[in-house]
């Protein structure tokens, strides 16, 4: 067993020291792209004013004669590209693909400083964070980089999921966990071909009418993965990683893919992925929280400034819990409209 005393300590000599807390900034959507693509290269200043983390792709939707092209690309973004204050992160390809090493040893080597999360497919258990965590530092250290870069796992298996709670409290690199449907799905033999979202067939029905057996009985559809997602949530807030929902595959469906989001918003996640830049709008969107829940927020903390005791507001019951669910809503607000003078001016933050 580790002493939890050895996480403060460098796991390579000349290491930066790993961090204590993961900072928590704006993540509401993690811009996906490719960067093999020139075109789309060209378009990431412009898209940096528009997400709150731009993603380097190198694993999956990358063909296997484009990773090397799209490896390259990136460390030349990484050099070259002006992104503003826009966090550039990686997904490097899996850790038993014939590219993952080279991944990491050259994007660490070249554009170390410039990166700040790197993203690990299919994590399976804390022996995966385990080995990237002390190559990072090995790495870190030849290069004498002066940060740790930080690690984001994707729960897409289901022994990933079995093992989340020893996954994210594995290394204090771990900055958070991204919920990956289609893979997972695959890994659960689950009988779907979607990426994300609900399904028809996943319903429940109301019982027969005693007096009218053959009328029709209402359906209502259900998720499929609220399961997985809360359990997720549950081991990112106990150890101070961050939970985000991943891709939602249709692009055509822009209302499924804001439900989906919303749903993820409200059990606890603080961002999503998005596959295509209409989805960065939804992403934004849905995970800043509503005006109205923000002022209800504030009269809160306003009429119980130090949280204790009980009071009415609107004819509802105000009391230490709801304080405090009312203090994550306005940190929220305040911590957004830091950087989005729009959303600062409809919560009231304005200067």
């Amino acid at each position: 067993m580790r002493s939890p005393r050895d996480f403060t300590k460098p796991l390579a000599i000349g290491a930066p020291q790993p961090v204590l807390e993961i900072p928590v900034k704006p993540s509401r959507c993690i811009h996906f792209f490719d960067p093999s693509n020139p075109k789309m290269a060209a378009k990431l200043p412009e898209l940096a004013k528009q997400t709150d983390i731009l993603l380097g792709n190198l694993e999956d939707a990358i063909p296997a004669d484009k990773k090397l092209e799209a490896r390259e690309g990136l460390v030349e973004i990484g050099r070259e590209v002006e992104l503003g204050d826009t966090p550039l992160w990686t997904r490097v390809n899996s850790l038993d693909s014939p590219w993952f090493l080279d991944d990491v040893m050259r994007l660490v080597g070249e554009i170390g400083d410039r990166l700040e999360v790197v993203m690990i497919p299919k994590v399976e258990g804390p022996w995966d964070i385990h080995y990237v965590d002390r190559l990072l530092a090995q790495l870190e250290a030849r290069h004498k980089l002066g940060r740790p870069l930080l690690v984001h796992a994707i729960l897409e298996t289901a022994l990933g999921v079995t093992n989340v709670e020893e996954i994210c409290a594995a290394s204090p690199r771990m900055q958070g966990i991204s919920f990956g449907p289609a893979d997972l799905a695959a890994s659960r033999r689950m009988k779907t071909t979607r990426v994300g979202g609900g399904h028809p067939a996943y319903l429940v029905r109301t019982d027969p009418d005693p007096k009218h057996p053959d009328a029709p009985r209402p359906t209502a559809q259900q998720d499929p993965w609220h399961y997985s997602i809360a359990r997720m949530v549950d081991a990112c807030a106990a150890t101070g990683c961050l939970p985000f929902y991943g891709p939602f595959g249709d692009i055509s469906d822009p209302l499924g893919c804001e439900d989906q989001f919303r749903a993820a918003f409200l059990l606890g996640c603080v961002g999503a992925w998005s596959l295509h830049p209409s989805q960065i709008a939804i992403a934004r969107k849905v995970f800043s929280p509503p005006v109205e829940e923000v002022a209800f927020a504030k009269r809160v903390l306003e009429a119980m400034p130090d949280g204790r005791g009980v009071l009415m507001l609107d004819g509802k019951m105000q009391d230490d819990a709801t304080w405090k669910q009312c203090k994550v809503m306005v940190t929220l607000a305040k911590l957004l409209a830091a950087k989005d003078q729009d959303l600062a001016r409809l919560y009231g933050f304005a200067r």
